[in-house]
């Protein structure tokens, strides 16, 4: 893609060094970060632009799995310093994670810079990164036709204020069961999908790991199970694989409607169980269109 070209999806957020252990095996200073398997999933669907942050330490072989990805780096910052590393590892079940590290490194000063040629891009995800961030980026954008937000625990405690303005300018916000029932301060989760959407956006999101994810809005759910996954390598990744698979179907639809939305969330599904069968974004990077399609048919054929 060339510099004045617009790609359909901008990815905003982390990339960092991973370093994993899991009952599998260990891996130090993969590629990781919520951008980096957002932008890769969404990638398989429509042109795709990363907006990030890294170090002296980053190889130029990660950059160039972006770029044999489909993924646009102009929006690849590279600046003095060590790339943001993290450091977990899983339990045996692995749904329980013990974070060993969380070494910010450039990423404390991230001030994103989104690009020229990004800046009329019809469909935007906007990370779990800080709220102030999240809005400075909204601030560079034209308008966007779709805009999925993400965040976390960390700024749900620290920055509400700064998160809730932010929430009201998006058309979607995306969390997990723990995040949903902390933000909104209900127990039920569909009591906590509604209270999300009289926050302004169009759609909340819910993840539910396992279990599947379900989409509101003021006059529909959506519900899709989980992939039947026989077995789990490394599931870091899995919920911004979801996210990337989600945005990335609906730019290359062009319209958010209620079938588009089925089927996006459909290839989230299946594009997020990918990211599960291997470290890092491994498995996400060298799957084709038409073997996830293949996937995709098969999980539509599973349902009722």
């Amino acid at each position: 893609m060339s510099k004045t070209e617009t790609p359909k999806v901008v990815v905003v957020g982390s990339v960092a060094f991973d370093s994993v252990q899991t009952p599998k095996a260990a891996h130090e200073k993969l590629l990781g970060g919520s951008a980096s398997y957002t932008s890769v999933a969404s990638a398989l669907f429509a042109k795709t632009g990363i907006v990030g942050v890294v170090g002296e330490d980053f190889p130029r072989e990660y950059e160039e799995i972006f770029e044999r990805a489909g993924v646009d780096t102009q929006g690849l910052q590279h600046e003095k310093g060590k790339t943001f590393h993290w450091s977990g590892v899983y339990e045996d079940n692995m749904n329980n994670r013990r974070t060993n590290c969380t070494d910010l490194n450039v990423f404390a000063n991230f001030n994103p810079v989104i690009p020229e040629a990004y800046r009329t891009s019809p469909f935007l995800c906007l990370e779990n990164i800080a709220p102030a961030l999240q809005a400075h980026v909204l601030d560079q954008m034209g308008k966007p036709t779709f805009t999925v937000l993400d965040t976390m625990d960390l700024w749900i405690n620290t920055t509400r204020e700064e998160l809730m303005k932010v929430i009201a300018r998006v058309d979607l916000l995306t969390v997990n069961e723990h995040e949903a029932r902390h933000l909104t301060g209900k127990g039920s989760l569909l009591k906590a999908a509604r209270k999300i959407l009289d926050m302004g956006p169009k759609y909340a999101l819910i993840k539910k790991g396992e279990h599947g994810a379900f989409l509101m809005s003021h006059d529909d759910i959506l519900l899709v199970p989980a992939w039947p996954l026989v077995e789990v390598v490394d599931p870091t990744g899995a919920g911004d694989t979801f996210a990337g698979g989600l945005i990335g179907t609906l730019a290359a639809f062009g319209e958010v409607t209620r079938e588009n939305l089925h089927r996006a969330l459909v290839n989230a599904t299946v594009t997020a169980a990918y990211t599960c069968e291997a470290f890092s974004v491994d498995r996400l990077r060298h799957i084709t269109r038409k073997e996830l399609d293949a996937r995709a048919d098969a999980f539509l054929r599973m349902m009722p």
